[in-house]
């Protein structure tokens, strides 16, 4: 399979004479691409999505299809107290303040405009009660009913082809044609039987792909993950880096992604991290906790997989597991025999290998009363019988990427904007920072949606086209 490539020029007269021309060609459809192109074609603004699978997938079907925003419509409905500005604050206090500003106030600024424009077409979104995901001082989570992420690009899908968006499925973008100026011309996809389709455009959007499933990347720029599980999509390869690079742009946070430490081990499976928030606790070989598990999934993927074996155990009990089977993926999970159930405390230890008086002790240490070595504060003891599925940690996307400007617009090495080249979600970089303690859950879906919302907005200017009113 040849390399992404960026060509001078312009394509060979009988290709051109072939070609077709958009205002807006987009590569991937996943939340962001999908988002965007929605947008774009309720403008009226004729646009084109190039897929490399036969149905939209990506990250986003492979997420939970939870989208933090705040002050939505749906989230005053729930009598919600938040804003763009608390939503800012908890990303960057996450990131430790080192998420780039313009890009916090951006997308947090427009999440609930996205949000509100998408729900116009038909998506029933919701707010995720019961709980709060780490680091977030509000209910903010948006979900389909469904629950998954499949569910969510399969409703944006459809609205945006009802809306008259094009969706070329089964097309790898491969060459990116420029003219003397910098400007994007053309895109070649490479279709399943070898051949190469052109399109011609005004404006291209990169909505496409971080470098998770790049393995010499991930080596150079996430050594902790160098030996790690990847759960994300193959199409993840670094494309977007590798073509910007060829144009001049410049690269940002490359050292910030989204590791999760709760993947179920043989079964290849996501469980929650409500599980962890309800009460749960990760346990390794020894019969010993590790870390503060309210911290985060993200930079958990580090801590179980320096455990012995690199990985650890979930340990819940039956009130959890209440909550927990009200997400999809850890039904699933549960049906692939990944949950564990243990009369009492012997058993337990038995299932990890650990000795029993070690766990006993762990677990006595897990109650309102105890002082905790991480400085995590439980609200109750878990109570027998316990359940547990043996986890490890994975890498799910990367954070880091294309430099962009707050109007998603490509960088070069000067800080100055590419003529007509933007790029939103996993082809960017995204508002995590540079390490991956500083991923904020539902970060990677919120630079994808109000990403791809703002996306719109500057591909219409650059055609000198007004996009639909938003309404507050």
């Amino acid at each position: 399979m040849s390399a992404p490539v960026v060509k001078q020029g312009a394509p060979d007269a009988a290709t051109q004479a072939d070609a077709m021309h958009v205002p807006v060609l987009i590569i991937g459809a996943g939340a962001c691409g999908l988002t965007a192109a929605l947008r774009l074609a309720e403008a009226g603004i004729e646009t084109v999505l190039i897929e490399r699978d036969a149905t939209p997938s990506g990250s986003t079907a492979l997420s939970s299809g939870f989208i933090p925003a705040a002050g939505s419509a749906v989230q005053r409905a729930a009598g919600i107290d938040d804003d763009a500005a608390r939503f800012a604050a908890d990303i960057q206090a996450k990131a430790h303040g080192t998420a780039a500003p313009h890009l916090v106030a951006a997308y947090t600024g427009a999440a609930a405009a996205a949000m509100d424009a998408l729900a116009r077409h038909g998506l029933a979104f919701e707010v995720l009660d019961g709980f709060l995901y780490p680091g977030h001082s509000a209910r903010r989570m948006h979900t389909l009913p469904e629950r998954t992420g499949q569910a969510l690009v399969a409703a944006l899908e459809r609205a945006a082809t009802a809306a008259g968006a094009m969706l070329l499925t089964r097309a790898l973008a491969r060459d990116i044609w420029v003219d003397a100026n910098g400007r994007v011309t053309a895109v070649g996809c490479e279709r399943p039987d070898g051949s190469m389709d052109v399109i011609g455009c005004d404006v291209l959007l990169l909505a496409c792909n971080g470098f998770g499933g790049n393995a010499a990347m991930v080596a150079e720029h996430l050594p902790a993950m160098r030996e790690a599980v990847y759960g994300g999509h193959v199409g993840n390869d670094g494309s977007a880096i590798a073509w910007g690079r060829q144009l001049g742009a410049r690269l940002a946070d490359l050292g910030g992604y989204q590791g999760h430490g709760s993947w179920a081990t043989p079964q290849g499976a996501l469980i929650s991290w409500a599980v962890m928030m309800d009460g749960g606790v990760q346990i390794n070989a020894r019969g010993q906790r590790f870390h503060d598990e309210t911290h985060g999934y993200s930079e958990a993927a580090v801590h179980v997989l320096a455990q012995p074996g690199g990985v650890a155990w979930n340990v819940f009990d039956d009130r959890t597991l209440a909550l927990a089977r009200g997400f999809p993926d850890f039904v699933a999970a549960e049906a692939g025999h990944a949950v564990k159930t243990c009369a009492g405390l012997a058993e337990l230890a038995a299932l990890i290998g650990c000795d029993a008086d070690t766990l006993g002790r762990t677990l006595q240490g897990v109650g309102p009363q105890a002082s905790d070595a991480y400085g995590r504060r439980f609200e109750r003891s878990l109570q027998a019988p316990y359940h547990a599925i043996k986890v490890t940690g994975a890498l799910f996307h990367t954070q880091g990427g294309l430099d962009i400007d707050a109007q998603c617009r490509v960088l070069n090495h000067d800080g100055q904007a590419l003529p007509n080249l933007l790029a939103a979600g996993g082809a960017a970089r995204g508002v995590s920072g540079n390490d991956v303690s500083g991923y904020l859950s539902g970060n990677g879906l919120l630079s994808a949606v109000a990403g791809g919302h703002i996306a719109a907005a500057t591909a219409a200017a650059l055609l000198a086209r007004t996009l639909v009113q938003e309404s507050s």
